[in-house]
């Protein structure tokens, strides 16, 4: 059996590092980010619906999907991001579980699934064990205002339209404190590798 391990945090937690690590250290990850990317390439039907449905505005001039102008574009308009998880989500969830049931094929021990909106889209409902990547209100907000240049109001807006991440931790098998240095952070994930060694 292929054990599924879910893996979260609050934006601008430092995620994305810890799943780097993990993948390092040998785990193979469904990137969730990743596969978002791949449904919305030029060509895709993903990209296809998304302009249908929000004008040619949101390309860029190679064909691409603008990301940041269709995030401006739904931030903050509930319908306007109803439209877009409709459209996206299922094309996403489907592509997951593709990626999924391969390496399950292959009989892999373990999948990390690395999820931004791992408990907000229902993605836990099918994991074995969940990772929360954690840091205090003050490093996330400080973290996202540095890493995307937002506004304190803009990044608060942000933080504020996601699970709480107190609510997250508490729903957690395993917790990793991203509070400190990338040095901290490397110690807590080499023990979090032991830990999940020994409970296979």
């Amino acid at each position: 059996m292929t054990r599924i391990i879910g893996l979260t945090g609050g934006i601008a937690s430092g995620k994305s590092t810890v799943s780097d690590l993990l993948g390092q250290a040998g785990w193979p990850i469904v990137d969730a980010d990743q596969v978002s990317r791949q449904v919305q390439r030029p060509g895709s039907l993903g990209l296809s619906r998304l302009v249908a449905t929000f004008g040619s505005q949101i390309l860029l001039p190679n064909g691409q999907l603008d990301r940041a102008t269709l995030g401006r574009r739904v931030f903050g308009d509930d319908n306007a991001r109803q439209q877009l998880n409709a459209i996206m989500q299922p094309l996403i969830w489907d592509a997951i579980w593709q990626k999924v049931a391969s390496l399950k094929q292959a009989k892999v021990p373990d999948v990390i699934l690395d999820v931004p909106l791992l408990f907000e889209q229902h993605y836990d409902q099918d994991c074995d064990l969940i990772i929360v990547v954690a840091v205090s209100q003050k490093v996330e907000l400080h973290r996202l205002m540095q890493r995307n240049g937002y506004p304190k109001s803009v990044a608060q807006a942000r933080i504020k339209a996601q699970l709480p991440l107190a609510k997250k931790v508490q729903q957690a098998d395993f917790v990793i404190d991203n509070n400190g240095s990338l040095k901290a952070t490397r110690r807590q994930v080499a023990q979090l590798v032991e830990d999940l060694r020994r409970t296979r």
